[in-house]
């Protein structure tokens, strides 16, 4: 059981391109995507220890953490927020601003 909980959640991978920002744990069986049309904004930000790891409902929305307490906050248009942990969130951050500036 460990050693799947490791393959299926070991890692989390951000890519960004010019249409979205895409997130897969592990080998890619757990996935989730944010199209850059929907974001209203982004901003590094810090958890809370005890928000823990995983894929988790807190009090500032949807959390995807596989390690530490540094994150990229996203914003949807429609409220809904969303944060990708990161141990590099400033660059990240930076990098998703300037894409969604490029959307039109």
């Amino acid at each position: 059981v460990v050693l799947v909980v490791i393959v299926l959640f070991g890692a989390l991978t951000v890519e960004v391109d010019d249409t979205a920002v895409r997130l897969r744990f592990g080998v890619g069986l757990v996935r989730k995507n944010f199209s850059l049309a929907d974001v209203a904004s982004c901003q590094p930000v810090r958890n809370p220890w005890w928000w823990g790891w995983g894929i988790r409902l807190t009090p500032g929305g949807w959390l995807y953490n596989v390690s530490g307490l540094d994150a990229v906050e996203l914003v949807l248009k429609n409220g809904k927020k969303f944060r990708i942990g990161t141990d590099e969130p400033r660059p990240l951050a930076e990098f998703i601003q300037a894409k969604l500036k490029q959307v039109v």
